[in-house]
């Protein structure tokens, strides 16, 4: 049998669920704890007591870290990309096993989990600088509502105190994260670096959209310099102090990207530069190297980057934001948000739309005047009767 609380109208209910076993079917009892969501989780507990007795089961004494590294972070790790499992072992690491590490797993309370959203907001840092931002804190009360809910699937706790907790408030700010510049600023960019080493990194992000990790796993002979396009087949990701190749971030990652001619002939003149350095026309070879010929770590690629804007007289974006100034500038052109979408690699048009709906008023207004001249015949354009 498996517990939680749930509301109807304002009345609050231990909701236990399990199957029947003269039917096999599945059977709701639900059990009535009045107006406060405690009160329901603190009869969740007790039935939950009641039915362990009735079957001689003793309670667990499992502690919240036991779940998390025996049984939680084991399962997400078949399930998830490592660079997501990493992050979730650094929150886990600094702000929720220090407080909930050491509680017996059936012991969590919602005030428990409440007090720590609280204090990771007054003093979560740990340079000492203060509390952690509400989006972060709000990440954190992701994760622990996450695996609080995995351990009531599992049958290990009646009831999930996380979600009687309330997690910090905040405002995503897409104008502010999805930075990107003119096509003036672009060319003054690429203007200001033409003669360095860095030149064709930038060069080839800034004509495709391609993420740092797709640049840094591009291999000679996924470049078709004949056909004008180039294939992402794989990414480099940091796990830890590792780099390790992996598939592409979306199921529509991997993909091809037609290249204009400018960005062809920049692409030539390096390979003929890596076939006269290394002596020899290898194709597994990496387009993008160290001067040794080893692998370039993703993050060097974003301190190049950040040296280069700081000597620039341009805004400051960061590497990502030439990928949106390559999306940015093609749908402010017209370019059909599918065809954005497919160079870039986004899972469906829609993510892309939402993405960059930021963009997109200018449009609405011609598509809004396209659409009433439709019905007044007298004010189409010339030629489009």
């Amino acid at each position: 049998m498996q517990g939680y609380v749930a509301r109807k109208g304002r009345q609050w209910y231990a909701v236990y669920a399990g199957l029947d076993p003269a039917t096999g079917r599945e059977r709701r009892r639900w059990h009535a704890a009045g107006t406060d969501p405690r009160d329901a989780e603190k009869l969740a507990r007790q039935l939950a007591r009641e039915e362990r007795a009735r079957r001689g089961q003793a309670p667990s004494r499992l502690t919240f870290a036991g779940f998390v590294v025996r049984h939680w972070l084991p399962a997400k790790r078949m399930q998830l990309r490592p660079t997501t499992i990493e992050g979730y072992e650094r929150m886990l690491r600094l702000h929720i096993l220090p407080t909930l590490g050491a509680i017996p797993l059936g012991d969590v309370r919602a005030d428990a989990v409440q007090n720590l959203y609280g204090q990771l907001l007054l003093d979560g840092r740990h340079d000492g600088a203060g509390g952690l931002s509400a989006k972060t804190v709000h990440e954190v009360h992701g994760i622990v509502r996450n695996l609080l809910d995995d351990a009531v699937r599992r049958g290990m706790l009646a009831a999930n105190p996380a979600r009687l907790a309330a997690s910090p408030r905040f405002r995503r700010d897409h104008h502010r994260r999805r930075k990107a510049w003119t096509a003036e600023e672009l060319r003054g960019f690429l203007a200001s670096i033409a003669g360095q080493r860095s030149h064709r990194w930038f060069w080839l992000a800034a004509h495709t959209g391609m993420r740092r990790g797709e640049l840094v796993g591009l291999r000679w002979r996924e470049v078709e310099l004949d056909k004008a396009r180039l294939s992402i087949v794989r990414t480099v990701i940091c796990v830890g102090a590792r780099m390790q190749e992996a598939g592409g971030k979306t199921p529509n990652a991997a993909r091809t990207i037609d290249l204009d001619a400018a960005t062809v002939g920049l692409l030539a003149e390096w390979r003929a530069e890596h076939t006269d350095h290394f002596g020899d026309d290898d194709a597994n070879r990496w387009v993008f190297v160290k001067p040794d010929g080893d692998l370039l770590h993703p993050q060097s690629l974003s301190q190049a980057f950040d040296r280069a804007v700081a000597a620039a007289s341009v805004p400051k974006i960061s590497l990502h934001g030439l990928r949106h100034t390559h999306a940015t500038l093609l749908l402010k052109a017209g370019v059909p948000l599918k065809v954005v979408s497919e160079r870039l690699g986004h899972s469906t048009p829609a993510f892309t739309m939402a993405t960059y709906q930021h963009v997109l008023p200018g449009m609405q207004a011609e598509a809004a005047a396209t659409f009433a001249a439709l019905l007044q015949p007298g004010l189409l354009p010339a030629g489009t009767r």
